[in-house]
């Protein structure tokens, strides 16, 4: 009996890697969540809901949870485009172009952040454009989804494009002999099958920028209850020995961005079997 279990597993081994799975997940993931968990509540229920629910606290998620979501908006269709151009397009220089999508991965965020504070201030080259018109980019909100757009431009992207590079054009060229335009090909065939890759790269994207500091926090102009971000408020508290509110503030954060993943997930399960019925 225990020849043909033994037989019968996929991975050598599967009890000790299984194993080492637990044990690095635990390290690395459950362990810190449940420490700052644990942080969260030595100040007491009362005192957790008085720091998250402080006006100039509530005011940083809306600029946190507003900005990320609008920089994982943009990147969905954006990243879209810039996938398709990259799979369907060949051009001179496409190495060059992909080189590039990949620098936000390389680029020190800080450095990110002080080259796009200097484009987009009131003398940047291209925030002195719009300076005239009483159009301020740097330190506002239109900053910070700027700044994040570029942070987590990659995770649209690459999500996206292996999506596109397995999708059989079999099915776009039957369209086609069947009459369908272009358009409703794209949004019957193409964006269906797609759809799994854009909510991934709309879900990571998100999350990667909830957290976001350093890039943010030269362009934003760090005003309260204006620009100020959550993860910068998380650190005023850590220099003022508030451990226990910043960890109140932080968890809040973690709670709501796993919720969302799961909401992300969710919805890519149902576009999933969408697509396959299509």
């Amino acid at each position: 009996m225990q020849k043909r279990l033994a037989a019968g597993r996929v991975l050598p081994g599967f009890g000790m890697t299984m194993g080492m799975t637990v044990s690095f997940i635990s390290l690395m993931v459950l362990i810190p969540m449940a420490a700052l968990a644990l942080e969260a509540s030595r100040i007491g229920w009362d005192g957790f809901w008085r720091t998250v629910t402080d006006s100039r606290i509530l005011a940083g998620f809306r600029v946190s949870f507003g900005c990320a979501f609008a920089a994982a908006l943009i990147n969905s269709v954006f990243g879209l485009i810039l996938a398709w151009v990259l799979v369907r397009c060949p051009f001179p220089g496409r190495r060059l172009m992909e080189g590039l999508i990949e620098l936000p991965f390389a680029l020190p965020t800080a450095v990110a952040g002080i080259a796009l504070t200097t484009l987009y201030s009131g003398k940047g080259w291209i925030g002195s454009l719009f300076a005239p018109y009483g159009i301020h980019i740097a330190y506002a909100p239109a900053g910070i989804v700027i700044a994040l757009t570029f942070i987590t431009l990659p995770f649209a992207v690459r999500t996206t494009q292996p999506a596109l590079e397995q999708l059989d054009p079999q099915y776009e060229e039957a369209g086609r002999v069947l009459g369908a335009s272009g358009r409703r090909i794209f949004r019957r065939i193409v964006l269906p099958e797609l759809m799994p890759a854009v909510l991934t790269g709309f879900g990571l994207s998100f999350a990667r920028g909830l957290g976001e500091y350093g890039s943010v926090v030269f362009i934003a102009g760090n005003m309260p209850y204006v620009t100020e971000i959550a993860p910068l408020l998380i650190m005023g508290k850590l220099e003022s020995f508030a451990y226990g509110e910043a960890t109140a503030v932080a968890l809040v954060m973690l709670v709501t961005s796993f919720a969302v993943m799961l909401v992300i997930n969710r919805i890519q399960a149902r576009a999933s079997g969408f697509a396959g019925n299509v």
